[in-house]
């Protein structure tokens, strides 16, 4: 009886290796060979001396996969084996592709290189010799095995097991030996008759060049091909979209070579997987390529776009859909909640300032989600600053249009090296090769190669170094537009501006701001309305209700982080200017009084949106203590954004501030009850009210020591006036400041110094792009709406101005307070 092996009770591998010590040549007849596999008897095969009768012939069948074989099987076509040179060539061919492709996958170990090197080596000294039998499908599986024995010269193994460790050591298989003389005799006439056969195709070379030019080489590659290996791949995405679109006839003259290239690739990405993200840096034209990439899905697939961008950039998206024949429409980002249910299907979503949408939390994030995915809309996504605190910032956008598990075709490596893929699964439940893995990996590694599949970023000494001519006059760097007219680089000169500060002057208002006391004043301060949820009462006498608990759950969630922003805000509005700061802090004092006011009445206190954004200047300019802002800073529109208080009388004493919190709290009560959440002040603990009372004096003696803010003695404004009135008369000049108080002192101030054609820009303008054409209108192409005299000549602006809008007639910009961030430095 044969012995039966089937790699679970028997294996086959350690039969064969035994009988290889004792043989001195083979013939194998496989239907698949695993190159690294081979290693598992390469030492067998060694000490054979090579050449006829002393070697291995592998015999390899050109085995069809499952799904081709079951549409060969049902297709209607004539089977009929016609077997010509030219065939037999491009089969060879397809087994060397399928061999390469073989090494390409992986990890590569020094046990298979040292393998792999074996096998070359052995061909070459003819131990070996592969054939390739191509005049029908061959699915045997054969192990014959020759040596000097005259009672039993052939030892057989015959079934089902392939040339790889799996199939030799591992997968459940079934194989039998052979040692019947005659059967083993009828089975090596077999395998002649096939290894002789006219389609048998030596293909040893073939292995031996493969292995040569692979990873298992001998020969030391130069460093300089691994690196132009990579830059190949690595621009794999980018080389596909170069050749596969077109730029529209009328972007052709408009565009840089750089920014062709730019568009070329996002529409690649675009149609790809649905979405693509825009992040070159401010200044290189965003806007422009983002409408082009629209205009190719237009023109070659009938697309109509939406685009969706904040209030202030509808005017000029209007003025871009309709000079670059865009069919579709301009939504405000404030309208995407109650408008976006009732629009109508648009194939592509344009979605201008995308990092503004980085809480999927929140309602505006979620309309606009789910209207891309209802309509299954692509999207492109337009942002200078994508990234700004975490690596979440990135995958909210993308959450736009990839859903969360689905498969985006790579995985992040470097979390998976440290943990395992098991455990990752078991740990986060989710699939390997999705966003929500991504989410997981707190490494650059992972992120950078999920990003390089869906966004299109360069910087501008990217594009120096790549896309411009030196003018050899001058040596300066510049681009040039198709008719030849030349676009040269800014040089950025950056220049510091200082005013004095007195500390021994007492009537030095920045030394008085600046001094110990009120730095340490805002430093002490339990700013108590910012973290609601650390006063919250354990068992209150009367329990919430099911609302009430709702609030006070989401005041729970905030926790200390909002009450850090909102320290940090006020040392930005002191840095800022005194004015802009002392307002702040008179604001900050009211509302401590408005909660006073009403716990003392045991009235409910008006709870207003808790978010961080609204004290990050890149997104809101205004004081998040300015009474007239509400409760729904980001649900709402910005037309709806004030109440009734952008005036009220002069306060400087503890009764004016508690007397007008009193107005204020009725008015809120009354009018605009709906703007708030509202808590029973019982619900809290009393050490609410302890802490509401000492900020609140902190903040009285702080005012009380800078009294009320004199501009005629303010060094900073009068150094910017001299630099306006003086060294830059003439010329264009734009001030960049992060709070729309800073805008509206400075804009009045100026203009009180005698300074005209000035406007100052904030996110409560009616219309920025308006004023920026008038600052700009020879770049914007305005000029023939904008006669001379009502161009301005100085704009100051918070950052609402700082992104999507051209004011390239300007050379000279102001920083007048410094961000925070450098990222944002204008």
């Amino acid at each position: 009886m044969p012995r039966i092996f089937d790699n679970i009770e028997q294996s086959l591998l350690p039969a064969l290796q035994e009988t290889l010590q004792l043989a001195n040549r083979a013939d194998f007849c496989v239907g698949y060979f695993n190159l690294r596999g081979w290693k598992q008897i390469d030492k067998y095969i060694e000490q054979w001396s090579g050449g006829d009768g002393n070697s291995c012939r592998l015999l390899v069948g050109m085995q069809k996969l499952p799904h081709d074989e079951l549409h060969s099987l049902l297709s209607l076509a004539n089977h009929e084996n016609t077997l010509d040179n030219q065939t037999a060539l491009r089969l060879k061919k397809k087994l060397a592709e399928e061999f390469r492709e073989q090494l390409i996958m992986g990890i590569p170990t020094n046990e298979d290189e040292s393998g792999l090197r074996t096998l070359a080596a052995q061909i070459r000294k003819k131990k070996v010799v592969v054939k390739l039998f191509l005049r029908h499908t061959l699915h045997a599986k054969l192990y014959l095995l020759f040596r000097t024995d005259p009672v039993n010269p052939i030892i057989g193994y015959l079934g089902s097991s392939n040339l790889t460790f799996a199939g030799l050591a591992q997968q459940g298989e079934l194989n039998i030996d052979v040692l019947d003389h005659d059967a083993c005799q009828k089975l090596a006439h077999w395998f002649d008759d096939r290894w002789n056969d006219r389609w048998c195709i030596d293909i040893s070379k073939e292995l031996v060049d493969i292995i040569a030019e692979s990873w298992a080489r001998t020969d030391l590659i130069p460093p300089y091909y691994i690196y132009l290996k990579i830059a190949y791949h690595l621009s794999q995405e980018a080389r596909s979209g170069l050749a596969e679109f077109r730029i529209p006839r009328d972007f052709e003259k408009k565009l840089f070579d750089f920014q062709k290239a730019a568009v070329k690739i996002a529409a690649h990405h675009l149609n790809k997987r649905g979405g693509v993200l825009i992040g070159d840096v401010v200044g290189l034209g965003k806007t422009l390529m983002a409408t082009t990439v629209a205009r190719i899905f237009e023109d070659d697939h009938g697309y109509e776009t939406l685009i969706i961008c904040p209030k202030n950039l509808v005017p000029m998206w209007e003025d871009y859909r309709e000079q670059y024949r865009l069919h579709g429409r301009v939504l405000s980002m404030s309208q995407a909640v109650p408008e976006l249910p009732k629009l109508r299907r648009y194939r592509l979503v344009l979605i201008d300032e995308s990092h503004n949408l980085r809480n999927r939390e929140g309602k505006r994030y979620r309309a606009i989600q789910e209207y891309i995915r209802e309509n299954e809309s692509k999207c492109i996504l337009l942002s200078a600053t994508p990234y700004n605190k975490t690596y979440l910032d990135l995958s909210n956008q993308l959450r736009l249009f990839v859903p969360e598990g689905k498969d985006i075709g790579t995985r992040p490596e470097r979390l998976l090296r440290d943990i395992g893929e098991t455990e990752f699964v078991r740990q986060h439940q989710c699939a390997v090769r999705s966003l929500a893995a991504f989410e997981k990996s707190e490494y650059a590694d992972d992120w950078r190669e999920l990003m390089r599949l869906y966004l299109v970023r360069r910087t501008r000494s990217f594009i120096q170094d790549n896309y411009t001519q030196t003018d050899p006059d001058n040596g300066r760097k510049y681009l040039a537009f198709e008719d030849g007219t030349r676009s040269y680089f800014p040089l950025r000169l950056p220049k510091t501006l200082t005013f004095e500060i007195n500390d021994k002057n007492t009537n030095d208002q920045y030394a008085r701001l600046f001094s110990y006391e009120v730095v340490n004043a805002i430093n002490s301060l339990n700013l108590p309305r910012y973290g609601l949820g650390n006063y919250i009462a354990a068992t209150p006498h009367k329990p919430p209700s099911q609302a009430e608990a709702k609030i006070m759950q989401n005041l729970s969630r905030a926790g200390k982080r909002l009450m850090g922003f909102c320290r940090t805000n006020l040392f930005k509005r002191l840095e800022s200017s005194g004015q802009a700061f002392i307002q702040s802090i008179e604001r900050h004092t009211l509302r401590n009084y408005i909660f006073l006011y009403a716990i003392e009445n045991n009235l409910p206190l008006p709870i207003g949106t808790l978010d961080v954004g609204t004290m990050d200047a890149r997104i809101f300019d205004d004081d998040a203590d300015a009474i007239e802002i509400t409760a729904s800073l980001f649900d709402d529109d910005d037309d709806n954004r004030r109440g009734g208080f952008q005036t009220r009388p002069s306060l400087q004493t503890k009764d004016d501030f508690k007397r007008h919190a009193a107005e204020v709290y009725k008015a809120y009560a009354r009018e605009y009850q709906n703007r708030f959440k509202w808590l029973r002040p019982d619900l809290f603990i009393p050490l609410l009210s302890k802490d509401l009372e000492s900020d609140a004096q902190s903040l009285l003696n702080v005012i009380e020591k800078c009294g009320k803010w004199n501009p005629v003695s303010d060094s900073k404004l009068n150094t910017l006036t001299d630099l306006l009135t003086k060294r830059y008369s003439k010329e264009k000049v734009i001030i960049f400041t992060q709070f729309a108080d800073t805008v509206q002192y400075l804009e009045a101030q100026l203009k009180v110094n005698g300074i005209q054609k000035l406007a100052g820009v904030t996110g409560a303008s009616d219309n920025p792009t308006a004023l920026a054409w008038r600052f700009s209108p020879e770049i914007n192409d305005k000029r023939k709406w904008i006669p001379p005299e009502d161009e301005l000549r100085i704009l100051i602006s918070t950052d609402v101005l700082s992104e999507g809008q051209n004011l390239k007639d300007c050379a000279i910009i102001v920083n007048y307070d410094l961000p925070w961030a450098i990222i944002r430095l204008i």
